[in-house]
């Protein structure tokens, strides 16, 4: 039968190569992002000569007009 402490020296040491490969593996995984961003660059800057997207005037008022008489007659005919 093996003793207490001879099975706390064996959880320690798998404790130990755990962490040591999850520090590893994490290690790796930021050297291998910090690598793909510095090849895959970042998005292109807009340049001053890109024109602008057009402008949008809103919706006429006959629109609007119309919207709102409908919408008028439609809560005068359906009352609860």
């Amino acid at each position: 039968m093996t003793s207490i402490s001879e099975l706390l020296l064996e959880a320690a040491g798998i404790m130990a190569v755990g962490m040591i490969f999850v520090f590893l593996f994490l290690s790796l995984l930021v050297v291998g992002v910090k690598l793909l961003a510095r090849f895959a660059g970042g998005p292109e800057p807009l340049t001053a000569n890109a024109t602008p997207p057009p402008q949008t005037t809103g919706v006429s008022p006959d629109v609007v007009a119309a919207i709102s008489a409908a919408v008028h007659k439609y809560r005068n005919t359906t009352k609860d």
